[in-house]
């Protein structure tokens, strides 16, 4: 990160990922029921449904192919993923996978640890997503120690 970087005050207050969903009542019952994000706000109108649930602290992940390649073949061994995949943290990725199949989803691979030390699983789920479960097996400052974990300068 550069000087001018840390000096100036964050503009952006959240990131919030807006996504279609065909199956609205399915895809609600999915995020908010099975993941178990808490609801934070509803509104619409004259057929119009639309919330926003939480999703704890967000992050925008930006990776060229040569990555996005890598990842899928740790987490899935093969190229699966399109453009865009929207990846939570949670405590227990065996657990969560475990719920999130029996909600709906269906399994791409397995919870599989990853090179980045995390237990990283793959699913196709409701609103047309692929989705990664991922539970940190290291705390951020074991993280920080190893190759590969920083940020470039």
């Amino acid at each position: 990160m550069t000087e001018q970087a840390d000096n100036r005050a964050p503009t952006v207050r959240q990131l919030r990922l807006v996504v279609e969903a065909e199956d609205y009542d399915a895809a609600v019952a999915f995020f908010r029921d099975a993941l178990g994000l808490p609801e934070q706000a509803y509104s619409g109108g004259d057929g119009a449904r639309v919330v926003i649930l939480e999703a704890g602290r967000a992050t925008l992940e930006l990776a060229n192919p040569a990555q996005r390649r890598m990842i899928d073949e740790v987490e899935v061994g093969r190229q699966v993923a399109p453009r865009l995949r929207v990846a939570f943290e949670v405590d227990d990725s065996r657990a969560v996978t475990d719920r999130l199949v029996a909600a709906g989803a269906t399994e791409i691979a397995p919870p599989t640890v990853t090179p980045w030390h995390s237990l990283n699983a793959r699913l196709d789920v409701p609103a047309g997503l692929q989705l990664t479960v991922f539970q940190e097996l290291r705390s951020a400052e074991e993280r920080a120690t190893l190759d590969g974990f920083g940020t470039e300068t």
